[in-house]
Parts: structure tokens; sequence; C-alpha cells
């Protein structure tokens, strides 16, 4: 567990690692806040191949937010980053952004690639003002409305 304080949150909020008793909160999170959200089954397999995932929990032990990364040869793949939709604005983004780098850094990941949707434009900007650079896009990546695809933004960030 890392605890902090968050001024926008008030309180000791606790870092902890993923475990499959998360999943059922997580994947209610997903749902609120995505409209092609990640099934259970795709946070079970991460978890299975030992992906990195981290819960973030306020002092009650209500979830805020989640993350799951992918560590490979020098580089780690964030998967997924999500804070509850009631919680957005609030600085939570950004920390579990600063635990990503700190858990890839000390995994002696040399950066981070994550794919983002041009929808997203909060994240996009989060990421960017974090010091991710866009590096390309992926064409047809992500499943969109009637039966579409939409691209994904490639971003990096070197640590």
């Amino acid at each position: 567990m890392h605890p902090i304080t968050a001024p926008t949150i008030g309180g000791v909020l606790r870092l902890e690692s993923m475990s499959v008793t998360d999943l059922a909160e997580v994947t209610t999170i997903e749902k609120q806040i995505y409209p092609h959200p990640w099934t259970h089954g795709n946070f079970l397999d991460s978890l299975q191949s030992n992906y990195q995932g981290r819960v973030l929990r306020d002092s009650e032990g209500s979830m805020l937010g989640y993350f799951l990364m992918m560590l490979s040869v020098e580089e780690a793949h964030l998967l997924n980053l999500s804070v509850r939709g009631d919680l957005h604005g609030r600085g939570l983004g950004r920390y579990l952004l600063s635990e990503i780098a700190r858990l890839a850094h000390s995994s002696l990941m040399s950066s981070i690639l994550l794919e983002v949707r041009p929808s997203n434009p909060r994240a996009l900007a989060i990421y960017e003002r974090y010091g991710f650079i866009r590096i390309g896009r992926r064409n047809h990546y992500y499943p969109a409305t009637d039966g579409q695809r939409e691209d994904a933004i490639v971003m990096r960030l070197v640590l």
C-alpha cells in the first residue's frame, strides 16, 4: 500500500495491487464511464498474465480508480487507466499516472506507451499535460457505435 493525502478528495488514499476480488467493482466503474468497456474477462486475462494492476481506494474502502499496465522489454504499455466518473477533474488521474511512471521506472522501463481514443479529449489533455507525446495512429483500433471502428492515437512518455 502507498498512502497519500489528496487535497481534492481529502483523507488518506490507498493504492493496492488489483486482485480478482476487485473485478466486480472495476467492471462496474468501466460500465459507468465507457461506451465500450473492458469485460470481466479482459481484466481477468490481464491479471492471469501477471500484468501490473492497481486500485485506488479512499479511507472507507471505496474504489476511486484503477490501472493495468503490461511490462515488456524496456517499455511499459498502459492498457487501462480509469477514475470513477463522479471524481473526474480532481487530480486522481494525474496521481495514478505518477504511480504508473514510478512503477515503470522502478521496473527499469525506459518509456510508457498507450493508446487513446480521439473522442476522449479529457484523457488526451491529461496525457499531454503529463508529458506524453503523440507518436502515431492505429486505424480502426477501437470498437465504436453501429459496428464501426475508431482510430487510436498512440502516445509515448520517455522516462
